[in-house]
């Protein structure tokens, strides 16, 4: 993680200053939501689970975070997993404007108090997202945080992934993928992941890797149905070298389809 600028240090000690940002970014992505030409796959499943009053835990990439809550579009009360960290507190402020509570904490260290909190609030209904390779990566690479919650709570594990044709990769940890608009756009829900209370070690790395393995097809699907397939590959397989039009992969991308 790069250390902040002098800018970046005002916006992120400055309480007005950084409600500006949270704005102005929760306003962007309503009007990336609106200029793309938008399909959705699979967006039965958490409807009939939350018909059947069964809470569950949203699973999706950290990259990929940015157009989740226009996904979500208030389907039930949901509380995010986020980090204490600068960029956590930076989301958290931008996406509580679309409805979505915080929880301070990691699945990987330190998360007690977090671990504590979702389940409390899963035991009472309500639902979780959780960026299962984050907050510091390896991008892409699941924990096995997300399946304990899941094993303790009793409730299955939902992925997700969005893509645009017109998007920007930039060179984080995560390859985080900023939607452009006039585009089109996909939201890819999966299937529900079931995890058994008395799971051993060796079920428990098999649901991770179910997660994981899932979240993964699902992005490469996605970027191939508006047009970037090729990227998609390269970022879900974690190469590091040279995407397939000699872009290096660690650089931001711009796309244009």
């Amino acid at each position: 993680m790069k250390a902040p600028t002098r800018w970046g240090r005002l916006v992120i000690r400055n309480e007005r200053l950084r409600q500006i940002l949270c704005w102005a970014i929760h306003l962007y992505i309503r009007f990336v939501y609106r200029t793309n030409r938008w399909t959705v796959e699979g967006g039965d499943l958490p409807k009939r689970l939350r018909a059947e009053g069964r809470p569950f835990i949203l699973a999706f990439w950290h990259g990929r975070l940015q157009m989740i809550p226009m996904a979500w579009q208030r389907l039930a009360p949901i509380h995010m997993l986020m980090s204490a960290h600068r960029d956590g507190r930076i989301i958290a402020d931008s996406v509580q404007y679309f409805g979505v509570q915080s929880i301070a904490g990691s699945t990987r260290r330190g998360g007690g108090a977090a671990l504590r909190a979702m389940l409390r609030r899963l035991g009472e209904g309500d639902c979780v997202g959780i960026t299962p390779d984050g907050p510091h990566g390896p991008a892409m690479q699941a924990s096995l945080g997300i399946v304990n919650v899941a094993r303790l709570a009793q409730v299955p594990i939902v992925p997700i992934v969005f893509a645009t044709s017109r998007r920007r990769v930039l060179g984080t940890w995560d390859h985080f993928h900023v939607a452009l608009p006039f585009g089109r756009g996909v939201f890819l829900w999966g299937e529900a992941i079931e995890i058994g209370r008395d799971g051993d070690e060796v079920s428990l790395e098999r649901a991770r890797l179910r997660v994981e393995t899932s979240l993964n097809d699902l992005a490469a699907e996605a970027d191939r149905r508006v047009g970037c397939g090729a990227v998609a590959a390269s970022l879900s397989s974690g190469a590091i070298g040279r995407s397939s039009d000699g872009v290096p992969a660690g650089l931001a991308q711009s796309e244009h389809r």
